[in-house]
């Protein structure tokens, strides 16, 4: 492949699982161990914001504790590399592509380490501990929520993401399982637009039949190998 075009990137948890931080939906993942309309839903948060927001108050603990691998460090790699935008998009709610390098991280759904005023919509750095009567620094209500997506809610700048797919030379999912929309529907969107389509995952993933090309390992094994055979074209 020449070195032409824009990138498009989607990663998912996949590419932080070395860094120790737990996928989802795989054997062993969170939501096997515990029900997502508890702890990822405005229901559950409804019923129990305390018990939710114990539980992301430990998921920051990881995040802050975690640090990126090579995978997250090879993007950052292409991105200072490539002559042409690339336009990184994650699923994941850490900040280590941020920490390997990477600028301009689009977070479709939202961070661990912002927090959410549900009630006047007012984000601010989350502190280590959140309590559900925890002020809004701009309204002063006690509404703080985490800034994340929860299922029923709609993921943030899809418009943006829409956008960079239309105009997408290439476009790359990595570490994610190809189930959860709207993101699932991106390399469909990124082949109709006329891009590349390329999988590096750790096995095929649901909509395996919509990448080009596929290579299958652990991310820090395959994501560096890709960007080096990139960076190296002529």
């Amino acid at each position: 492949m020449s070195k032409a075009g824009p990138i498009v990137i989607l990663t998912g948890a996949g590419i932080s699982a070395e860094s120790g931080l737990g996928t989802f939906r795989d054997v062993g993942g969170l939501w096997s161990r515990y029900d997502w309309r508890d702890l990822a839903t405005p229901e559950g948060f409804a019923r129990d914001p305390g018990f939710v927001l114990d539980f992301y108050n430990w998921r920051r603990e990881r995040v802050r504790a975690a640090e990126p691998n090579a995978a997250h460090r090879a993007l950052a790699r292409l991105q200072a590399g490539w002559p042409d935008p690339v336009t990184l998009v994650t699923q994941n709610v850490d900040d280590l592509h941020e920490r390997a390098g990477s600028a301009e991280v689009i977070h479709m759904h939202g961070t661990h380490l912002t927090a959410l005023c549900a009630a006047c919509g007012h984000r601010w750095p989350a502190p280590d501990v959140m309590r559900p009567a925890d002020p809004c620094p701009a309204c002063a209500r006690g509404a703080a929520r985490p800034d994340v997506v929860w299922f029923g809610e709609t993921p943030y700048h899809l418009d943006r993401i829409g956008a960079a797919l239309e105009e997408a030379a290439v476009f790359v999912s990595i570490g994610t399982s190809g189930t959860v929309y709207p993101a699932a529907g991106f390399a469909a969107a990124a082949r109709a637009a006329g891009a590349r389509t390329i999988e590096l995952n750790l096995e095929p993933s649901e909509n395996a039949a919509l990448f080009d090309t596929a290579h299958h390992g652990k991310a820090s094994d395959v994501v560096p190998a890709w960007v080096d055979t990139l960076l190296s074209a002529p």
